[in-house]
């Protein structure tokens, strides 16, 4: 389906009131971009621990929505021009200019495919995304297909690579051990977790999205339903679901490719999930929290195993 792209040069003291004046004339969805830094709270709220550089803050902004056919763009156009007009006799409205682009849905979700292509993860594991041709692969490989759809994940990131080499340490040779994925996003810890011989795996994730593409992604690679389970739930935050998951059973490994503001709070609640001998393997953590982490490991009572890094990540094994 194909959409008008309309964007309006404005500041960032006008959005709000554009915002909702494109609301009340029947857009359902706005994009805002601007340069004001996000604020810790917003950080935190959004899982993110290193944002790129961005320029000064000059108080301008874009508003951008995406019109279909029910909506007629000359008449929209003219609309915000009226209204940007009056707003401009009480406030700084900025350029008022508009600007008008086409788009397809595939731009949207699937542009990124573009630029992902079959790799070699570790020396015998093969990521293969499922709409690209068959990588050049032995019998010895473990080839994981994979399709993220909108969660995170696609095994490129050096978190991904630092956890699969503890998994590989960690996994027992016997075929018994069983792996909580904690924070599972599109599968592919899970799905390698088997491959490297678990018995089973239980998954969970905040995310509804990415709770959908694990379980997609584990019959993908022809994973038995009954050796694994994926569930949406916050074992950080709601202590009736951090219950749930801690009566199902106790684990030989944790697993959680997360970030440290993350890790941090779990290491506070995982303990009941783990098997007395368990180890938790942590990774998404960039080298200037390793300290933190490593603190919060120690004063919830866990002994530090193994600390790798792989540039500026860091992976950290406790028990």
């Amino acid at each position: 389906m194909k959409w008008t792209k309309v964007t309006i040069g404005t500041t960032t003291e006008a959005t709000d009131m554009l915002s909702y004046l494109l609301g009340e004339y029947g857009v359902e969805g706005i994009e805002i971009e601007d340069k004001i830094p996000l604020s810790e709270a917003d950080k935190k709220a959004m899982y993110i621990d290193i944002l790129p550089e961005l320029p000064p803050d000059d108080g301008c902004a874009d508003i951008s929505c995406y019109i279909d056919d029910n909506i007629d763009v000359k008449d929209l156009c003219c609309y915000i021009g009226e209204q940007m007009t009056e707003m401009s006799t009480y406030m700084n409205v900025g350029t008022g200019k508009i600007t008008i682009g086409e788009t397809d849905d595939s731009d949207w979700m699937n542009k990124w495919k573009d630029f992902f292509h079959p790799f070699r993860l570790e020396e015998n594991i093969v990521i293969q995304p499922t709409w690209t041709e068959m990588a050049d692969v032995s019998e010895e490989d473990i080839v994981i297909h994979i399709d993220p759809g909108t969660a995170f994940g696609t095994g490129s990131h050096e978190t991904t690579r630092l956890c699969i080499t503890n998994l590989k340490k960690h996994i027992k040779k016997d075929g018994s051990s069983e792996v909580l994925d904690a924070g599972c996003g599109s599968g592919i810890l899970s799905i390698i977790a088997m491959k490297l011989g678990a018995k089973r795996v239980y998954g969970i994730d905040i995310d509804e999205l990415a709770v959908k593409a694990s379980c997609e992604n584990l019959e993908l690679n022809n994973i038995p339903g009954d050796r694994y389970e994926i569930v949406k739930g916050d074992v950080i935050g709601d202590k009736d679901f951090a219950d749930s998951v801690a009566k199902i059973g106790q684990y030989d490994i944790v697993v959680a490719n997360i970030l440290a503001d993350v890790i941090i709070p779990l290491s506070a609640v995982i303990r009941p999930f783990m098997k007395e001998s368990g180890v938790f393997i942590t990774s998404g953590i960039i080298d200037t929290k390793e300290e933190s982490v490593k603190e919060a490991l120690l004063a919830n009572g866990f002994e530090i195993v193994e600390t790798i890094y792989l540039g500026e990540w860091v992976s950290i094994v406790a028990q």
